[in-house]
């Protein structure tokens, strides 16, 4: 069933944008709920072995979530995302970068601007999100880091948390 849904992720060198097109079988609250509720994103939001871990998420215009990826051997990678404007259920725009674990945005790796979208497909929903980075050698770095490799092991995640979550 999964291997049906719509997976994308295309990277556009002339914009330095990448472009994530994921068909969830969800509805689209629940799926919203899991990006942006800290406690199920830490459920889902990091490639196996590693685990996300919020330190603190204000979901809201203006608001922040600070996390990190933690890994099985006690690594901490932390990150910020600092939410720019929100449409509950529709939407939503957000800076992300690398940080410390004070939310000090590292100036050696990229940022970027995330626009998140979520539409209904009859049962499912479509999640598509536009990852802005400022050069092309910022898009390069994220991608030679394993971005696509990461994220689609993240999904893989979500798949299996919105399973467990329907049948609650």
């Amino acid at each position: 069933m999964k291997s049906e849904l719509q997976f994308d992720f295309l990277v556009d060198k002339e914009n330095n944008t990448l472009t994530v097109r994921r068909e969830f079988a969800a509805g689209r609250q629940l799926v919203w709920d899991c990006y942006t509720k800290s406690e199920l994103l830490d459920r889902w939001f990091a490639p196996l072995p590693w685990v996300a871990r919020t330190k603190s998420m204000d979901f809201r215009d203006s608001g922040h979530w600070l996390y990190a990826m933690c890994g099985p051997e006690g690594e901490e990678h932390w990150a910020r995302m600092d939410y720019v404007a929100i449409r509950p259920v529709e939407s939503f725009r957000a800076l992300d970068g690398f940080c410390d674990a004070d939310g000090n945005l590292s100036t050696e790796l990229p940022t970027a601007d995330w626009y998140s979208t979520f539409t209904d497909l009859s049962e499912n929903t479509m999640v598509q999100t536009v990852v802005t980075y400022q050069s092309l050698a910022d898009l390069e770095t994220v991608v030679q880091m394993g971005m696509k490799e990461g994220l689609t092991m993240a999904i893989n995640q979500l798949d299996e948390l919105l399973e467990q979550l329907k049948n609650q």
